[in-house]
């Protein structure tokens, strides 16, 4: 990725879902228009693993339109390489700094668009649940929260903050969400012949990004 770092390393070539037969796949996402964090855990019965995790990193200095722009096009590549069964995201808190607030909202509207594209679930939590369920404190800080996922997730470093707090959202959803319920019975209300046709589309798209590209 182009303006990104991540921990996908050979994963990059690779369909996940060619590889091995996959658990419950939950991809959390941390929105900003600077930094955008996010991270891949699959769940297999009672065990939760790190695929991978990176964070977006976009120019302050260019325009907003291209900073969304280019969120879009790096998150659907995420996307399309590891076919998640759900999309986590923090649910709309409210936001003393109105224009940070404007911002936020429209990376989200973008990681929405992006999710809803290749027909994935989305499921949404408060700030103070994920803290609850990863640290087991809703008013836990960012770092406390940083340290939890690096040992549930047996992560040999502490991750970056964006991409921890993305991390944290999959490991939620994995503990709490209704995918975790329904552990073997399936993946999860976007599963299904209709979501592998929309990944279909979208890793053709990705490719023929790649294509195009100078």
């Amino acid at each position: 990725m182009a303006h990104g770092d991540s921990a996908l390393g050979p994963l990059l070539s690779i369909r996940l879902d060619a590889c091995y037969d996959r658990g419950v796949i939950a991809l959390g996402i941390d929105p900003g228009t600077l930094n955008l964090g996010w991270g891949v855990v699959e769940r297999r019965g009672q065990r939760l693993a790190h695929l991978a995790h990176g964070v977006i990193r976009l120019d302050a200095k260019a325009a907003l339109a291209n900073r969304l722009h280019r969120i879009d096009i790096e998150l659907t590549e995420v996307i399309a390489r590891f076919s998640p069964d759900v999309g986590s995201v923090e649910s709309l808190f409210f936001h003393k700094d109105a224009q940070a607030a404007s911002k936020l909202g429209h990376a989200r509207g973008v990681v929405l668009l992006a999710l809803a594209r290749a027909a994935v679930t989305v499921a949404e939590y408060p700030p103070a649940r994920v803290k609850l369920t990863v640290a087991g404190r809703g008013q836990a800080d960012k770092r406390q929260v940083a340290m939890m996922v690096r040992a549930v997730l047996a992560l040999s470093d502490l991750p970056p903050r964006d991409a921890a707090d993305a991390l944290a959202l999959a490991v939620t959803h994995l503990r709490i969400g209704p995918v975790a319920e329904k552990l073997g019975l399936g993946r999860g209300p976007g599963a299904g012949s209709n979501r592998r046709k929309h990944q279909a589309a979208l890793r053709a798209l990705v490719a023929e990004r790649g294509r195009r590209a100078p």
